[in-house]
């Protein structure tokens, strides 16, 4: 695993950057790693990556269609290829080509997202990724993947080499913390990582969400709830087993995305309990319908009360 230097006291990254540093990593020991990009190897951290592979990066420009389909061709001719570009172009500009000529032609291709979620900020809407999840679940034969920390990044990149069908990758640009002290976990797609437990509540966040959502389990524990956390990092497959026991063992289910309430994890969680017959007090806590204020990461999340204190005062209306 690649060594992690300091970009904050704590030594913690963002994702971005651990993914490239792993990437790196894979590469040394295999050459047909190969990464595209579409003129974001600087966003994408894959500055060293390029400099110490020059023959295994591929540089397509802003053409997010062909960069898809050049990934799909490497694929197909034996390499493991990463495809490197920003989440809101990547999955709208190139979604047909995600769908033809990765998913339905069965190429091992891992499409990285990056910058998701209101990461640009102030940037607007058309810069926004809200939509993925939804574009992306409804595809046959992709698993998406939302790492919430730099351990659960690492593990998603190294296991996504190794997987012989497309998967989606979302990054953001925020330096996460990691969300337990000892990293004891079995990371594996299609498993969620409970990070606290408690039976009065649930909450179930993704991405970048989830450390908010610790937070407000935090938060929530003072006030005497006791809540369980789960980075529900696989949006597709979900981890219906845990759900499960989740609705059976606490009195209301919150969850948690950056990401549109439409077609997202909420969505998905709301469908299997419905369906399923588990009907518990529910919320989603995510992004409304309509384009979002103008500001940084944090101003958006605050906005939407994608933070400790939003996210526990749900909680607590459920309960």
């Amino acid at each position: 695993m690649a060594h992690i230097e300091a970009t904050d006291p704590n030594g913690y990254k963002p994702n971005q950057e651990i993914f490239s540093e792993i990437l790196q990593e894979l590469a040394a020991k295999d050459r047909d790693i190969i990464a595209v990009t579409s003129d974001s190897r600087g966003s994408g951290k894959l500055v060293p990556f390029g400099k110490k592979f020059p023959e295994q990066i591929v540089e397509v420009g802003i053409a997010e269609q062909n960069l898809v389909g050049v990934a799909a061709g490497l694929a197909a001719a034996g390499k493991k290829v990463f495809a490197v570009s920003p989440a809101c172009f990547l999955t709208a500009r190139a979604l047909e080509q995600i769908k033809n000529d990765v998913a339905y032609s069965d190429n091992p291709v891992t499409v990285v997202g990056i910058s998701a979620g209101v990461s640009y900020g102030a940037l607007g809407s058309t810069h926004h990724s809200l939509h993925d999840f939804a574009a992306l679940r409804c595809i046959n034969n992709i698993t998406v993947v939302v790492p919430a920390d730099n351990f659960e990044t690492a593990q998603a990149t190294a296991m996504a080499a190794k997987t012989n069908s497309p998967v989606y990758l979302r990054f953001g640009k925020k330096v996460m913390n990691n969300l337990k002290e000892v990293n004891d976990d079995t990371f594996a797609f299609g498993k969620g990582r409970v990070i606290t437990e408690g039976n009065d509540a649930a909450i179930i966040a993704c991405g970048e969400t989830v450390y908010p959502a610790v937070q407000a389990a935090k938060l929530l524990g003072e006030q005497g709830i006791n809540a369980t956390v789960v980075s529900m990092h696989t949006i597709k497959p979900l981890d219906t087993g845990l759900l499960a026991k989740l609705a059976a063992s606490c009195k209301a289910i919150v969850t948690v995305e950056e990401h549109s309430v439409y077609g997202g994890l909420g969505e998905a969680c709301a469908s299997y309990l419905m369906q399923h017959g588990l009907h518990k007090p529910f919320r989603i806590v995510g992004i409304p319908d309509e384009y979002t204020v103008t500001g940084s990461q944090q101003d958006i999340f605050n906005h939407y009360h994608l933070t400790k204190e939003g996210i526990a005062e749900v909680v607590k209306g459920l309960l």
